[in-house]
C-alpha cells in the first residue's frame, strides 16, 4: 500500500505543479508530460529511500 499511496500523492502533486508552471509560462497544460515526470519522481523517491540507511547512529 505504501507504494500505491506514494505514487498517488506524487502523481497529484506533480500534475498540480505542471499545471501551475504551464499556466505561468503561458503554454498549454500537457497531461502526458506531467504523468511521465510523476513516474520518474516516484521511482527516484523509491531509489533514494532504499539507499538511505535505517540504522541508528552510534557515537
Amino acid at each position: 500500500m505504501k507504494f500505491f499511496f506514494t505514487f498517488f500523492w506524487t502523481f497529484l502533486l506533480v500534475q498540480m505543479a505542471t499545471y501551475v508552471v504551464s499556466s505561468m509560462s503561458g503554454s498549454p497544460f500537457n497531461y502526458v508530460i506531467g504523468s511521465i515526470v510523476a513516474v520518474a519522481v516516484t521511482l527516484l523517491l523509491f531509489i533514494i529511500s532504499s539507499i538511505i540507511p535505517n540504522e541508528e547512529v552510534q557515537h
